[in-house]
């Protein structure tokens, strides 16, 4: 029974010192294992997104339809 005891306490110990290591392994953080390619095209599907969005609300006088911010906003997305 104390040897059952002693190895659940070891078991414990080494949960709470490595408690990060294993979540990690078990549920990984998605935004910490991006490359610099993946955050680059992970924003670049963003903003093509909010593109997209802002001129589907144009009609037909097109730019005139926008509103001062949605035509700011498209000038600022268009520029990177």
């Amino acid at each position: 029974m104390n040897t059952v005891l002693i190895l659940l306490a070891v078991a414990v110990v080494f949960a709470y010192f490595f408690r990060k290591d294993i979540k990690e392994k078990i549920i990984p953080n998605k935004e910490k294992n991006y490359t610099m390619d993946d955050q680059y095209n992970s924003d670049k599907k963003d903003r093509e997104n909010e593109i997209d969005k802002i001129l589907s609300k144009m009609g037909k006088n097109g730019v005139n339809d926008l509103s001062r911010e949605d035509q700011k906003r498209l000038d600022e997305l268009s520029k990177k």
